[in-house]
């Protein structure tokens, strides 16, 4: 039972920050599974098996709260599914090894872009509104789905970034549609986990257990992400992107450090994070004043004088 309570605590947690980041539910609910012992094709399975609801609820709450781009999610979504399902079906054969450290990298990239363009110059608006191309969503959907059904996790961190970078949607719509397509990736998943493992080291009680946690936070993550302020949420994502990277190539072959200095490496991103998100906020509220003192002085000049 202590097991299963936690493992809903962990639910609730990791789907409050997917919902309102994008991502970091899989990687988080399949980290803890791996930590307690799970196989890591037992683990994604329990995990994509959770997210069939955590998706279904979330994207419901998203559409709600009007943050979802069904155009987006339709381009992304299917190839997504049919990368998850061939990622869930192979991944017994499949060592990801390699290629973990090679995409955390692009990753990297990806999220030092976003949080410096959010941090310092706010929203991009340059292409704001300009549809985004099939031939740019199709590839990047379906690497997202392999990746996320081969790793446990990877839905998020590989869509989000890539199209936030983009600059053609706001990044509340960015999110919802994210979580919204994840849906499809989720049952396409399964579904590949079924044909290729059956339910052979699948546990269903703490499938649920993450579900029911799951299910709590999708509304209020979908709310939170519509209140957040563009330019905030945009350096809360790259900095959660640059630091779950970071943690992936340090505990990879290609970098041999001791524990003290990746936790100095973790204490700089940190404070370096902190510090971006400080100073999103006093350029927002800068911005906020300065927009308002505008409109007040345009009122003021707009009414007629009296006599």
């Amino acid at each position: 039972m202590r097991t299963l309570i936690l493992l809903a605590l962990a639910g609730l947690g990791a789907q409050l920050v997917d919902g309102s980041l994008g991502m970091a539910y899989g990687v988080t609910s399949t980290t803890l599974l791996l930590a307690i012992g799970t196989s890591p094709a037992a683990a994604s399975a329990t995990v994509h098996l959770a997210e069939i609801g955590t998706t279904l609820a979330s994207g419901a709450a998203h559409w709600r709260f009007g943050n979802v781009d069904w155009r987006v999610v339709a381009k992304i979504g299917i190839p997504g599914a049919l990368g998850a399902f061939a990622g869930a079906t192979f991944l017994s054969h499949l060592s990801t090894d390699l290629a973990k450290p090679v995409m955390a990298l692009i990753l990297l990239s990806l999220g030092a872009y976003v949080l410096a363009r959010f941090t310092f110059l706010g929203l991009p608006k340059g292409n704001l509104g300009k549809p985004l191309r099939k031939r740019f969503l199709s590839p990047l959907g379906l690497v997202a789905g392999f990746v996320d059904a081969t790793g446990g996790g990877g839905w998020g961190p590989v869509g989000t970034p890539a199209i936030l970078a983009s600059g053609r949607l706001e990044p509340r719509k960015v999110i919802g549609s994210i979580d919204t397509s994840e849906f499809l990736v989720a049952v396409a998943a399964s579904l590949g986990f079924l044909v290729g493992l059956g339910s052979q080291g699948v546990n269903f009680a703490w499938a649920g257990a993450l579900l029911a946690g799951g299910l709590i936070a999708a509304p209020i993550a979908a709310w939170l992400v519509r209140h957040i302020p563009p330019r905030i949420l945009g350096s809360a994502v790259g900095g959660l992107i640059i630091i779950t990277n970071t943690r992936t190539l340090l505990r990879s072959d290609w970098v041999t450090t001791g524990d003290s200095v990746q936790w100095a490496v973790y204490a700089a991103l940190f404070a370096l994070w902190g510090a971006a998100i400080a100073y999103s906020l006093r350029e927002h509220r800068r911005q906020s004043v300065t927009a308002s003192q505008s409109d007040a002085d345009s009122r003021t000049t707009e009414s007629p004088t009296t006599t």
